[in-house]
C-alpha cells in the first residue's frame, strides 16, 4: 500500500492509494495503525448518528398527550418514519463511501444531522405544531440511521479478512449503543429537569455532532480502490442470497431498532394504565427503556463470536426459535414486570442475531467466489464488493422490519388497546424466519452457502 506521503503523515487529501489489508508487512509496518485510528472514528461518529436517529423515541416521553395533542397512536407514527427514512438511506449512503471517500462523507454525515436536532429543539419549543412537522423532523433524524452502511462499507475496506470480524462486530455495536446512550441521557435529563426541557438533549448532541466532524477531519482518511458501486448492488441485488439474508436481517436488525423506538412508548402506556400521572410515566419508562437496546447492543458483539465458532446460520436458527419464545412471554404475562423481561429478551436475541446473520453473508459470498474463474485477488475483489454491497442491501431492508414493527404496535393499540396482535404477529415472522434460516442455511447442505464454508472463511460478524 502507498500512503502519501510514505512516512504515513497525510496530505491535504487525506487520501490513501494502493491500500492492500491483505499485505501482512505493509499492515505490520503501519497499515494496523491506520486501520485503527480509522475504526475509531468511525465508531464515535456511528455512535452519534444512531443516537440522533432514535432521538424521537426520547422525544415523545417529553411530549404529553394535553400540552402537544399528538397521542399514543402518533407517537408510533414519528418513530416508523424515522425508520422508514434512516433504513431507506442506507442504500444510496452504501456507495456514498466510494464515491466521495470514508473521511469526507463521515464528516458531511455528522455535520448534516445537525439539522434535525436544532429542528427538534425549535418545534418542541412551539407546542401544538400539526403532525407532518413532527413527521418531517423524525424523517430527517433518520439520516442518521444511513450512518451505518457508510460506516461499515468503509470499515470492511479497511481491514484485512482475518480482522474483519473484530473490526465490524466492533463498528456495529459501539453504533449500535448510540439508542441506549441518547435513552440515557434522556432519563438524566427527566429527572434533572422533568418532562418538559428536551432541549439539553439535543443541545448536548449538537456538541457531540461537531467532535465527530472535527474528529474524521482530523485523523480519518478516503482510500483510493475498488469498493462497493453500482454494477456491485445490481448483481448483489439479482443473487437470491441477499434476499434471504435480508428476510432473515428484518427479524433481527428489524426488531432491535422498532423495539428501540417503541419500548419506551409502551412502557410509558403500561405505567399510565397502572394510573401514574403522564410525568411519572415519562420518568419510570425513560429508567427501564435504555436497558433493552443496552444489552441488545452488547449481544451484538458476542452473537459474531459465537456464528465465527459454530456457524452464522446455526445461531441465527437458534436466535429465531427463541424469538419465538420470548414472544409467547409477552402473550402469556399482562403485567408490567412480565412485559419488561419479554421485550428485554426480544432484544438480547435480536442483537445476537444481528451479528449471526452478518457473518453468513461473508462465508455465502466467499464460497461463491471460489468457484469463480479468476486468480485470487479476483476472487478477493469480488468477495468483498459483493459482501459490501449486500450489508447495504440487509442493512436497509432490514431497518424496515422496524417500521413494521411501529406499525403493527400502533394498529394493535388502536385497535384493541394492547399489544397482543401485534406479537402475535411478530412470532410469526420469526417462525417463517427459522423456517427459511433451516431450510436455505442449516438443514439442506449447498454447494454455495454457508455451510459450505470453513472456520478460516472472511468474517463480517458484526
Amino acid at each position: 500500500m502507498r500512503i502519501r506521503p510514505v512516512s504515513g503523515l497525510r496530505t491535504r487529501s487525506r487520501t490513501i492509494t494502493d491500500w492492500d489489508p491483505e499485505d501482512t508487512v505493509a499492515w505490520e509496518g503501519g497499515g494496523a495503525a491506520v486501520a485503527r485510528r480509522n475504526l475509531i472514528w468511525s465508531v464515535i461518529a456511528e455512535h452519534v448518528g444512531f443516537s440522533v436517529w432514535t432521538l424521537w423515541s426520547v422525544m415523545v416521553l417529553f411530549m404529553p398527550t394535553d400540552v402537544y395533542g399528538i397521542s399514543a397512536g402518533d407517537k408510533f407514527l414519528i418513530g416508523a418514519v424515522a425508520t422508514l427514512s434512516g433504513a431507506l438511506l442506507r442504500f444510496p449512503y452504501t456507495l456514498a463511501t466510494t464515491r466521495f471517500g470514508g473521511r469526507n462523507f463521515t464528516i458531511f454525515s455528522a455535520l448534516v444531522l445537525m439539522v434535525p436536532a436544532v429542528a427538534t429543539i425549535v418545534i418542541l419549543a412551539n407546542p401544538g405544531q400539526p403532525l407532518w412537522v413532527y413527521l418531517v423532523c423524525a424523517a430527517l433524524a433518520g439520516f442518521g440511521g444511513g450512518n451505518f452502511a457508510s460506516s461499515m462499507t468503509n470499515i470492511n475496506a479497511f481491514y484485512p479478512q482475518r480482522l474483519k470480524g473484530w473490526a465490524l462486530g466492533l463498528n456495529a455495536g459501539g453504533g449500535n449503543l448510540g439508542v441506549p446512550a441518547v435513552q440515557l441521557v434522556g432519563l438524566l435529563v427527566i429527572a434533572w429537569a422533568g418532562d418538559r426541557q428536551p432541549y439539553w438533549v439535543c443541545a448536548l448532541y449538537l456538541v457531540l455532532l461537531a467532535v465527530a466532524a472535527l474528529g474524521a477531519a482530523l485523523f480519518m482518511d478516503n482510500l483510493e480502490g475498488p469498493g462497493v458501486d453500482v454494477a456491485s448492488m445490481r448483481e448483489a441485488v439479482a443473487d437470491r442470497d441477499t434476499w434471504m439474508i435480508a428476510l432473515l436481517y428484518i427479524g433481527t436488525f428489524g426488531s432491535f431498532i422498532g423495539f428501540s423506538f417503541a419500548f419506551s412508548q409502551v412502557l410509558a402506556l403500561n405505567f399510565l394504565e397502572r394510573g401514574d400521572t403522564p410525568a411519572q410515566a415519562s420518568l419510570h419508562a425513560a429508567q427501564i427503556a435504555f436497558i433493552g437496546p443496552l444489552l441488545g447492543s452488547i449481544a451484538r458483539v458476542y452473537g459474531g463470536k459465537l456464528a465465527d465458532r459454530v456457524g452464522g446460520s446455526r445461531v441465527t436458527l437458534g436466535v429465531f426459535v427463541a424469538m419465538i419464545g420470548a414472544a409467547g412471554v409477552l402473550l402469556v404475562g399482562s403485567s408490567i414486570a412480565v412485559q419488561v423481561v419479554g421485550f428485554i429478551a426480544l432484544f438480547v436475541l435480536s442483537g445476537m442475531g444481528n451479528g449471526s446473520v452478518y457473518k453468513i453473508i461473508p462465508s455465502v459470498f466467499e464460497a461463491k467466489a471460489r468457484a469463480l474463474p479468476l486468480d485470487e485477488s479476483g476472487r478477493a475483489a469480488y468477495s468483498r464488493s459483493m459482501s459490501g454491497a449486500v450489508i447495504g442491501i440487509a442493512g436497509a431492508i432490514g431497518g424496515l422490519g422496524g417500521v413494521g414493527i411501529n406499525m403493527a404496535l400502533r394498529q394493535s393499540y388502536l385497535s384493541t388497546g394492547s399489544a397482543t396482535v401485534a406479537v402475535i404477529i411478530f412470532a410469526a415472522f420469526y417462525l417463517v424466519a427459522a423456517t427459511v434460516t433451516w431450510r436455505a442455511y442449516v438443514g439442506v447442505p449447498r454447494t454455495v452457502g454457508e455451510t459450505s464454508t470453513t472456520k478460516t472463511s472472511a468474517k463480517l460478524a458484526s
